[in-house]
């Protein structure tokens, strides 16, 4: 069932909306396509988070950055004064 929703928008938020549908889209698209993307969005933040906290929590994935870190920096060139 579709819902409606009022909201009053502020300066910045007219102006987020206007270049929304700046492609042609009425109010009630650029709302739904923002409101679409903005969730979108979250969802990979979080996701990206869980994976960050999954490699920060794998000791052996942790060791072996160590690892890499310490071959790369007897790779890096002498600092010069």
């Amino acid at each position: 069932m579709p819902r409606s929703l009022h909201v009053r928008l502020d300066d910045a938020s007219a102006a987020a909306l206007e270049i929304v549908r700046a492609g042609g889209l009425t109010n009630s698209e650029a709302v739904r396509t923002a409101l679409r993307e903005a969730a979108a969005r979250r969802r990979e933040r979080s996701a990206l988070r869980e994976e960050v906290r999954l490699v920060a929590a794998d000791e052996s994935d942790r060791k072996e950055m160590r690892i890499i870190r310490e071959q790369l920096a007897k790779l890096a060139p002498a600092a010069s004064d």
